[in-house]
């Protein structure tokens, strides 16, 4: 039985990728007692049938066990046969079924879309990796430690700048937040490391590049990314949100927060994402998300030397799996099966989490869950990405090919 009430939300704690953040507006929907657990609704036929169910079973064992009011996933074959699943319900409040391949907000996999932007413009000699930040934006990124001409673009893209993360200095104000505004933020704070001395993950690196794509185009990042990497790629439900937009536009299960394991689910679904921007802003579903680095590793978005450039990678530390390394905004797992990796990234962002990639033969698969989980269930997101991988995995594939200079 559901226990509704009304609250007004509350800030929260910092987590994930990105940063949990709360929905503004007055009011919104808090369920005490998750139904058992979430009762997970009959899965209509997929269009390729999951042989022999396990797909399926991980998606209801995110529901049933891990607590998750929604999971959903997105398989492709590499040969344009998709299918797509779903598990719980799109709505706690109605108990409606989740929409198989609904619209999520897909967080950190926005760093991949922007670093795609970036390595175009390298291509076209507009910009070159290892020149300086203030090359292109002079005297904007300075303070304690930090000097913009000691930064290379390189460095952005692949966390070893030293830059702080401004995500970690946020105030829990609910309101519409302009680029410029966030990284003063971030420069109010010192150095993490000299640049090019260590690797951690930081927000507002992508926010650099996202100001330096802006500051070279003379474009708005949006429109940008709209351009050059959603139309080209044939991304059907994916977008920027504009700014002040709060909804997500199409078919989508909501998105849940809660301040800690055991406490009552609240609909986090609408609220303004300006705070992500070129780090975490973009709204896709997975089979999107799928198309979008099948694409990217096929060679259809950017030529072989700078995609030569985004796989060359450094040894990753917290918040991706044991084994991952990091390139140019394109993150290589291992894979248990055999010593094929695949390439993505995954993104955590206020109201839910995605996970998936693509292998060097074609084969992609995504799955998103509606609310940001714990580490237990973000490992178990992990592990049936790996399953469904090595399923179809063929041994030899997809080996990473850049081992980088040995930061981090």
């Amino acid at each position: 039985m559901r226990d509704q009430t009304e609250e007004r939300f509350r800030p929260s704690g910092r987590r994930g990728r990105l940063r949990r953040k709360v929905v503004p507006g007055a009011a919104a929907v808090v369920v005490g007692v998750f139904l058992a657990a979430a009762a997970v609704p009959p899965a209509a036929a997929a269009p390729t049938a999951d042989r022999d169910g396990s797909l399926q079973q991980a998606l209801n064992a995110l529901v049933r066990s891990d607590g998750m009011p929604a999971a959903l996933a997105s398989v492709s074959d590499g040969k344009g046969r998709t299918r797509t699943y779903a598990a719980g319900v799109g709505d706690i409040a109605t108990g409606s079924v989740a929409p198989r391949d609904g619209q999520v907000r897909i967080g950190s996999n926005t760093k991949t879309f922007t670093a795609v932007v970036v390595l175009q413009l390298v291509a076209e000699g507009k910009v070159k990796l290892d020149d300086h930040v203030d090359a292109y934006l002079p005297g904007l990124v300075h303070g304690d430690g930090i000097d913009g001409g000691r930064i290379t673009v390189r460095q952005l893209l692949q966390h070893t700048s030293g830059l702080p993360n401004y995500v970690d200095y946020l105030s829990d104000d609910i309101r519409h937040y302009e680029p410029r505004e966030l990284l003063d933020l971030a420069l109010r704070h010192k150095a993490d490391f000299e640049p090019g001395e260590g690797w951690k993950y930081s927000n507002t690196n992508y926010l650099v590049a996202g100001l330096l794509v802006q500051e070279v185009t003379r474009r708005p990042l949006a429109v940008e990314i709209d351009q050059r990497v959603i139309r080209r790629a044939g991304l059907r439900h994916t977008y920027f949100p504009a700014p002040g937009e709060l909804l997500i536009r199409e078919r989508h299960p909501k998105g849940y927060h809660r301040d800690s394991a055991g406490a009552p689910f609240v609909d986090a679904t609408e609220w303004d994402p300006s705070w992500a921007w070129a780090a975490g802003q973009l709204v896709s579903t997975n089979s999107d998300l799928n198309r979008f680095y099948s694409e990217l590793l096929g060679g259809r978005l950017i030529a072989k030397p700078q995609l030569d450039q985004m796989r060359t990678t450094v040894r990753a530390g917290h918040p991706f799996a044991d084994g991952a390394r990091y390139g140019l905004g394109l993150v290589s797992t291992p894979l248990s099966c055999n010593d094929e990796v695949y390439w993505g990234h995954g993104g955590s962002m206020t109201g839910y989490e995605t996970r998936g990639g693509v292998t060097e033969d074609g084969h992609a698969v995504n799955v998103a869950v509606t609310t940001q989980p714990g580490k237990a269930t973000q490992k178990h997101m992990e592990e049936l990405v790996n399953e469904a991988f090595c399923s179809t995995a063929r041994p030899g594939n997809g080996k990473d090919n850049g081992t980088g200079s040995g930061n981090g």
